[in-house]
């Protein structure tokens, strides 16, 4: 082994460790908060540059480093591109949260526990991206659901925060049990719990049985952990929990489902029942989270649900074997959405006075068109970059993600002027969103796609299906009056999914306070979800 195969994940390491350090030094060292946000500052300061520095030292390094699997200690991690790039992301958004989350509970009581475990967070989600062995992962993924349950229940009067933990909690356990038995099977055939002697095998061997059912027991864990439906309902209940963990939840943790199935590429490559499982859940969270989202009012929770919705595109994008494009949408995903709700409060002032002016509906003619330009700016763009080589089924997918962009709204006369504003600037922005999609191939994110033909016209039909949904909302919205009721309770979904659980692990999830007060039943959507 080289010292630069034994440098690099040793560097890479190094901000595991230091956020192990403040999990542990912030948990048991007493001190006023002031000085607990001090120490956890340092630390992360400390972990940011080695964090930041990961990509840069492989790009430099790359043709200098062993392309075998090295023995002892350092097979046990992953020190990939993607990698290193995620450990970058996650650090930066972590220290940034952080510093938010210092001023958010300035004066609350309980600041040392909290900073502890979002420090333990930080340092259960670097030992997940780094594993490179079975057992690393399911010990990384535990700890990651460990720590982040001390964060939602931060509140413990807040009776809707305890019942999403714990809707969580059988959620993750579960997805623990499926995650032994994808590790079981494997290991087995394999003879080595390690992952690169389980591409080396996949690559030399081809796939057993016990390998295929691994990859179904790994996807299975996988949507119980993003938060797919019919498992969703926690993520839009732990809204109850402080902003700065919505923030962490929504912009790191619910993405590392996707992270390990661009991981497991090779495996999932190999079993087509695993990859239709992912473009059926993907494709059928997408479309049912996307109509719900619309019926939505409160900011946090439209934003909850945009979640839901963008997390089964990236699991879609996974079947699909367009794994290229799933890193791009994991890392903006994750940067918008730690924006989004660390500047909430400037997002419902926005809104607000967008409603003082009034709802406007998109005009007959462009909901119509609207595909029709969309394709034709994607495919113009894709000619004159010379880029973006995806499969032909994608560019639907995209030019009717992309078509809302080009609604024209409707107006009173004289504003003919503001609509063509309007028409130029949504084909500039579909035109840039192409750009940046087929440009970014170009970037070294050490990911290749490997595209699923087969379920390609599935998810352009399913795509079809949603925007045909959002245009009849459009057009004779009263006419839809059944479906909105539908949409608004979420299709009824999570409610079967609570009252199963409870039945399944009865829990008392109303405070102490609160004992006296009956709870709602398991059935009703409560209020506080709009709140």
């Amino acid at each position: 082994m080289s010292s630069i195969d034994a440098f690099l994940p040793a560097f890479a390491l190094a901000p595991a460790a230091l956020m192990t350090a403040a999990a542990v030094l912030l948990t048991l060292r007493p001190g006023a908060d002031t000085a607990v946000w001090a120490r956890f500052r340092v630390l992360a300061a400390l972990a940011l540059p080695c964090a930041l520095a990961q990509p840069v030292a492989l790009w430099a390094l790359q043709g200098q480093m062993s392309t075998q699997a090295t023995a002892g200690w350092v097979s046990w991690l992953s020190t990939g591109q993607l990698t290193a790039w995620m450990a970058a992301l996650v650090q930066l958004l972590g220290t940034v949260i952080g510093v938010f989350s210092a001023r958010y509970l300035h004066g609350e009581p309980g600041q040392r526990r909290y900073a502890g475990a979002f420090a333990g967070v930080l340092a259960s989600v670097h030992l997940l991206l780094l594993a490179g062995h079975w057992l690393m992962l399911i010990i990384a993924w535990a700890a990651v659901g460990l720590c982040l349950r001390r964060l939602l229940c931060f509140y413990t009067d807040r009776p809707f925060a305890l019942l999403a933990a714990h809707k969580k909690r059988i959620a993750d356990r579960l997805a623990d049990l499926l995650l032994l038995a994808a590790a079981a099977l494997a290991w087995t055939a394999v003879g080595s719990g390690s992952f690169a002697d389980l591409w080396a095998h996949l690559a030399h061997q081809g796939a057993s049985v016990a390998l295929q059912a691994s990859a179904v027991c790994l996807v299975l864990a996988v949507v119980l952990r993003t938060a797919l439906f019919p498992v969703h309902g926690w993520l839009i209940q732990v809204m109850e929990a402080p902003t700065p963990v919505s923030a962490l939840l929504h912009a790191g943790v619910v993405n590392l489902g996707g992270y390990l199935l661009i991981q497991f590429a090779p495996l999932l490559a190999v079993s087509p029942a695993a990859r239709w499982l992912l473009v059926a859940f993907g494709l059928g969270t997408a479309l049912l989270a996307g109509l719900v989202m619309l019926t939505r009012i409160s900011i946090k929770v439209r934003l909850a649900w945009s979640t839901v919705a963008q997390m089964g595109f990236m699991v879609l994008e996974c079947g699909l074997g367009l794994y290229e494009l799933a890193a791009l949408h994991l890392i903006a995903h994750s940067l918008y959405k730690a924006h989004a709700f660390l500047s909430a409060s400037s997002i419902v002032r926005e809104t607000r006075s967008q409603m003082m002016r009034g709802r406007t509906r998109a005009a007959a003619p462009s909901l119509m068109l609207a595909p029709a330009g969309s394709i034709a700016i994607v495919l113009l763009v894709q000619a004159l970059l010379a880029a973006g080589d995806w499969p032909w089924w994608w560019n639907g997918v995209l030019a009717l993600a992309w078509a809302p962009l080009l609604w024209v709204p409707v107006t009173d006369g004289g504003a003919a002027a503001a609509s063509g504003q309007r028409m130029v600037f949504g084909a500039t922005l579909v035109a840039v969103l192409t750009a940046v999609a087929a440009l970014a191939h170009r970037l070294p994110l050490g990911v290749s796609d490997a595209p699923f033909h087969a379920a390609g016209p599935v998810a352009l039909a399913g795509m079809a299906l949603l925007y045909l949904c959002l245009t009849m909302l459009q057009w004779r919205p009263e006419r839809f009056a059944v479906w909105h009721r539908w949409s608004y309770a979420g299709f009824y979904v999570d409610e079967l999914y609570t009252r199963l659980a409870l039945r399944l692990w009865p829990a008392r999830w109303t405070p102490d306070a609160a004992l006296h007060t009956p709870p709602p039943s398991a059935g009703t959507q409560p209020a506080v979800n709009e709140k």
